[in-house]
């Protein structure tokens, strides 16, 4: 579940200065520690350091990349190898400072439920509060200045799924969680309800350990895919992941994936659910996470009804308002073809069939066909 956005941060382009350049080893052991206080005080949940060897993540990816596992997220190989290499992303990078925080709400338990419900939208938990990307990358930002406070100007880049960035590649090497057997990163600890980001730095600063893996012989994750997406363990095909289709694809989705959508109409978080350590999940402090009730479990034919300022209106600040009007009309005109039949249901597509563009057709066609 991951989409690329523009970093609007630029590397500090100032020298670093003599104090930055000449910390002893005991003036960096002590910064990293302090870095990880700081970042906790500012509303991370953890914060790990690691150097940025990526070989063995690089060789996973560039098979994954032969065997166009990546449908259309052209990113994922455009960069070449800068997603692999952090120091060819930003020339004098030497430690990656990674950073965890915790998104999942009170009722997280209780969401499954929805699932079961095919009249009431599905939309995947990390996105009905504001967009990540706006508040990690923030925090970030503060961080880094923090630690400038410090010890001077230094050299760095805050990255927030927002760039060629290995983030849980980079995330395991420095604590935070093992990559799990459906590709996200898991902690014993919390699960796998949280946000990623980090800080490309170069400071010389002592890493931490690697996480290790617990997934053992479960593949819970594997058997529950509703469309057969984590084709082995730690192979995840996107062009099979509802997370891919509903956020990703521009065009149609596939006709014989249609039906296996159910009522998920932005994301799918059926793999965390049935993880078992996500019975340990700690729900988020930050308030900014919290679902807004106008996305949370609304009817499907109440969002379908939307105008297209409705939609910009209700995901102001949002991860889901860069789908845009189209692909969303799209989603739920699939998720109403696997709803009950009603009278309603057949009224309220055939009324959006009148204006619809050629894409949403299709789809409102097709819906139409299920009932």
């Amino acid at each position: 579940m991951t989409s690329q956005q523009t970093n609007s941060n630029t590397p500090n382009e100032s020298k670093p200065e003599a104090s930055a350049l000449n910390l002893s080893a005991t003036q960096l052991s002590k910064l990293a520690s302090d870095i990880k206080t700081w970042g906790v005080e500012m509303g991370f949940d953890a914060v790990g350091i690691s150097d940025g060897e990526l070989s063995k993540h690089e060789a996973h990816l560039n098979k994954w990349l032969e065997k166009g596992m990546q449908g259309e997220m052209d990113y994922m190989h455009k960069h070449g190898s800068k997603r692999t290499n952090p120091e060819q992303l930003v020339a004098g990078t030497k430690r990656v400072i990674s950073v965890r925080m915790d998104y999942a709400p009170a009722d997280i338990k209780a969401a499954e439920e929805v699932l079961k419900d095919q009249n009431t939208a599905y939309i995947s938990r990390y996105a009905l509060g504001r967009d990540y990307h706006k508040v990690v990358r923030s925090r970030l930002k503060k961080l880094a200045q923090r630690i400038q406070q410090e010890i001077g100007k230094f050299g760095y880049r805050v990255f927030t799924d927002s760039a060629p960035v290995m983030e849980k590649a980079l995330a395991e090497k420095a604590g935070l969680g093992w990559i799990g057997k459906h590709s996200n990163l898991l902690d014993s600890k919390t699960g796998s309800w949280f946000f990623l980001g980090e800080i490309y730095v170069d400071l010389p600063l002592p890493t931490d350990a690697a996480a290790t893996n617990h997934c053992g012989s479960c593949q819970k994750c594997i058997d529950v895919c509703p469309t057969q997406a984590i084709v082995g363990p730690y192979q995840v095909d996107a062009r099979l992941c509802i997370s891919y289709l509903t956020i990703e694809l521009k065009g149609a989705i596939p006709v014989e994936l249609r039906s296996k959508l159910g009522n998920r109409i932005y994301g799918c978080d059926d793999c965390q659910f049935v993880c078992p350590w996500n019975k340990f999940a700690q729900t988020t402090k930050e308030p900014d996470f919290t679902p807004r009730e106008q996305l949370t479990d609304q009817k499907l034919m109440d969002l379908f009804g939307w105008s297209e300022s409705d939609f910009l209106s209700n995901t102001e600040g949002t991860a889901i308002r860069r789908i845009g009007y189209q692909s969303w009309l799209r989603n739920i005109a699939v998720s109403l073809g696997n709803a009950d039949s009603s009278p309603e249901v057949i009224s309220a597509l055939k009324l959006k069939l009148e204006s619809a563009e050629p894409l949403l057709t299709e789809h409102i066609l097709w819906a139409l066909e299920q009932h």
